[in-house]
């Protein structure tokens, strides 16, 4: 006859004081963890604040100034009417900085010249229609929509003059850049100077 195995002792109930200790340790540890980066990052931002000569970071950018160079004499025709009413949107959105070239001021007797960088790259509004034009000739070439009669007759400084607007636009580029002043140009003129029908040059009295 066997002997019967002693009772074994009975397990202690659950304290519902260490359960609740645990409970709340739990939830708060997480807590005063984003606390503390709370903390932190809004200490961060005020110290920048209060330091004298922390810099505050400011999205976009700021316009460039023109270059230190003198005042280029640029001679323009009489303002005529029709450049008085549509050079100005133009005028208005010229780039300060164009094909690398930063702009600089101009002496000219109409508002509407505009220079870039030396040598310079001269723009203007209500510039005479071009000498030697010929709708369709091979001195004709299409930019973002503007039609360009390019005269290439001066070793130093090409001549851009469009045709096909109300008011013509000349671009005077030196000899040794390329077209991306011209070609930058031409879709702020097509959005600005009204079109109109190209016509050849009037003859020379």
């Amino acid at each position: 006859m066997s002997t019967p195995a002693p009772d074994q002792p009975a397990a202690p109930p659950p304290d519902p004081l260490r359960r609740a200790a645990l409970i709340a340790t739990a939830v708060l540890v997480p807590l005063v963890v984003v606390l503390l980066v709370l903390v932190n990052v809004v200490g961060r931002g005020t110290d920048a604040e209060d330091e004298p000569g922390a810099v505050a970071e400011i999205s976009g950018t700021t316009s460039a100034p023109r270059a230190d160079l003198p005042a280029l004499p640029v001679d323009t025709p009489p303002i005529t009417p029709e450049a008085d009413l549509a050079c100005p949107a133009l005028m208005g959105q010229l780039p300060l900085d164009l094909a690398e070239e930063t702009s600089r001021p101009v002496d000219s007797d109409s508002p509407f010249a505009y220079a870039w960088g030396d040598p310079a790259t001269v723009l203007v509004c209500g510039a005479e229609p071009p000498a030697g034009y010929v709708v369709g000739g091979p001195q004709t070439l299409v930019v973002s929509g503007v039609e360009w009669f390019v005269d290439t007759t001066d070793p130093d400084v090409y001549v851009w003059t469009t045709v096909d607007r109300n008011v013509p636009v000349q671009v005077r580029v030196p000899a040794s850049s390329d077209s991306a002043a011209p070609t930058a140009l031409s879709p702020l003129i097509a959005g600005s100077i009204p079109y109109t029908e190209p016509t050849p040059a009037p003859l020379p009295d």
